[in-house]
């Protein structure tokens, strides 16, 4: 039984208790309760505090009660049920909830039959997101601000795709402006001979591509010099951004949608979005310059749209990018940015506002801040290719792909991290991503050994009844939490929470695996019994969550390790 399928006999206990006349709610029977697990042992499985909840509302009699004498009567009810083996009223009214060791062990079976599913849920259902993430300019390499969002933008994506929404992942390609004319001056710098304007970008990458620039088209070192950078803004932006793709590919990062800002410029939409703005009322002139009213939807001030010399202000871009993707059907817009864009929120939102939309549902901006990257104690500063920043493949090349993704998805994104390369690299318990690989490797070993004796899951199901050493119980009602975990992860933008319930699930198991009572094999010459098969079973069920939580991080399962 878990928490989902707990709630749901409450519910029918409370209901049952109102079809026999012994308690009135006017209000009707709540469709769901609160069920969470207590935190002092000997407490139950389970614990609910509806009694509380809902003790002013009841009527018994045709009176009010208070909530122990209601819990009285929702606990009498609850233990008629054959999945629960005790029900316990403590302090105020508060119920402690012990399963029945058969309907906790049917945990085991759900998660085996339902297999990769395990964990999904219909709570997004009918939803479609646009996930706008990275989005760095295609000046350079991705730094390490960027690499935390591809790894948590990622991670959020599949988490809300396993809650049941449709979501495009979106990279906005910034490649209209003035850090694209100091990126083209730059190479072209380089090309000549001369040295980086002081604006410019410097490091290795530069050499790098205006060389393919100059192979690529080798006359561009004859043309004039406006001709010639307008080559090495155009060779240079896509050489740059083929890069940027690619290693977010070798990341496990894709995207549906490549989004180019210069498009909005010169298709029209951003005079289209000024036009919508207008005619709700929502602009004005003043100075020869074109405003929005962002002060009157909660920003610090108004913002200028079109400068008094005609030219666009840069949220002119935003401004027609949002409205591009309402127009695309999306029912969220989800933006993360970097800590230096902290700012940048309460004008986005005054933007929205605008609309006629509503900040923080039709568009939600989640900010990121830093990650300092540590060796042996020091902080790693710069990148030997970038020349000012770590990127995202010395971070690669530092702990590898898996550690990178998991160690950047493990933490809230509102915490700085602190990532000690030495500890991530390493094949060690105290690594999170080794030890939780581990764990599932560990599953996969046992089930290859059960095979070997002969050992398979039971066709005609198994006694979970079975499952009734303490150590199973917390390993199962640990399984049991797995869906809640990935709901609270959507619902809540936080990732980080399915990483840390796989080191809780993990160290639950381990402590289960060393426990000689609750040993999966037969020893020696000892025949398979029905309880090895039902610890079979769990062992599959161990599997398939870990499994299903690290492919939800973009993680490998490995099965040897």
């Amino acid at each position: 039984m878990n928490p989902e399928q707990l709630s749901e006999t409450i519910v029918d206990a409370l209901a049952a208790l109102v079809a026999d006349g012994a308690i009135t709610l006017p209000d009707g029977v709540p469709t769901q309760v609160t069920v969470e697990r207590p935190r002092q042992k000997g407490h139950g499985d389970y614990a609910t505090n509806v009694a509380l909840q809902l003790s002013k509302l009841v009527q018994i009699g045709g009176q009010g009660t208070n909530p122990r004498a209601f819990a009285d009567l929702v606990a009498a009810q609850l233990r008629e049920s054959d999945a629960i083996s005790e029900v316990e009223v403590a302090g105020p009214g508060f119920l402690n909830i012990t399963v029945a060791a058969d309907a906790q062990g049917q945990v085991a079976a759900d998660v085996v039959a339902a297999g990769e599913a395990y964990g999904s849920s219909d709570a997004f259902a009918g939803e479609k997101i646009d996930l706008e993430f990275v989005s760095a300019n295609p000046t350079g390499p991705l730094h390490i601000g960027a690499v935390r969002w591809a790894a948590v933008g990622d991670a959020l994506g599949r988490v809300f795709t396993f809650s049941g929404a449709e979501v495009t992942r979106e990279y906005y390609f910034n490649d209209h402006g003035a850090q694209l004319d100091r990126f083209s001056s730059s190479l072209l710098a380089w090309s000549k001979g001369r040295p980086v304007p002081e604006d410019g970008y410097g490091g290795a990458y530069i050499e790098e591509i205006a060389k393919d620039v100059v192979a690529k088209r080798p006359e561009v070192l004859d043309l004039p010099e406006d001709e010639a950078q307008e080559v090495f803004r155009a060779e240079g932006v896509e050489l740059m951004f083929a890069e940027i793709k690619q290693s977010l590919h070798d990341f496990g990062v894709d995207f549906d949608v490549y989004f180019h800002e210069n498009n909005l410029h010169e298709s029209g939409a951003v005079e289209r979005a000024i036009e919508r703005l207008t005619e709700m009322g929502n602009t004005y002139t003043e100075d020869g310059a074109l405003w929005l009213r962002t002060e009157k939807y909660g920003d610090d001030k108004d913002r200028v749209i079109v400068r008094s010399n005609g030219t666009p202000a840069y949220i002119s871009g935003d401004l027609a990018y949002y409205l591009d993707k309402k127009e695309r059907g999306f029912d969220r817009c989800f933006i993360m940015l970097g800590a230096d864009h902290h700012g940048y929120v309460g004008r986005m939102n005054a933007m929205c506002a605008a609309f006629g939309d509503e900040p923080g549902k039709d568009l939600e901006i989640l900010i990121g801040q830093m990650v300092n990257l540590l060796r042996e104690g020091k902080p790693l500063r710069m990148s030997k290719r970038a020349g000012t920043t770590v990127t995202i493949n010395d971070l690669v090349d530092a702990i590898g792909v898996d550690a990178s993704r998991y160690a950047l998805a493990r933490y809230t994104n509102d915490t700085n991290i602190d990532l000690d390369l030495d500890l991530w690299a390493r094949a060690h318990n105290d690594n999170p991503v080794y030890y939780v690989q581990y764990a599932h490797a560990r599953t996969c070993r046992m089930i290859e050994n059960a095979a070997d004796l002969g050992m398979a899951l039971p066709g005609d199901g198994f006694d979970p009844s079975l499952l009734a050493h303490e150590l199973d119980g917390t390993l199962l009602r640990a399984l049991a939490e797995f869906p809640r975990v990935v709901t609270a992860a959507a619902e809540l933008r936080a990732p980080h929470r399915i990483a840390r319930y796989l080191e809780d699930t993990a160290a639950v198991f381990n402590r289960w695996y060393d426990t000689k009572e609750c040993r999966m094999l037969p020893v020696g010459d000892e025949p398979v019994t029905p309880t090895n098969e039902a610890r079979l079973v769990l062992v599959h069920a161990v599997r398939t969550v870990l499994a299903n939580g690290l492919r939800l991080l973009g993680v490998s399962a490995p099965e040897r390790m």
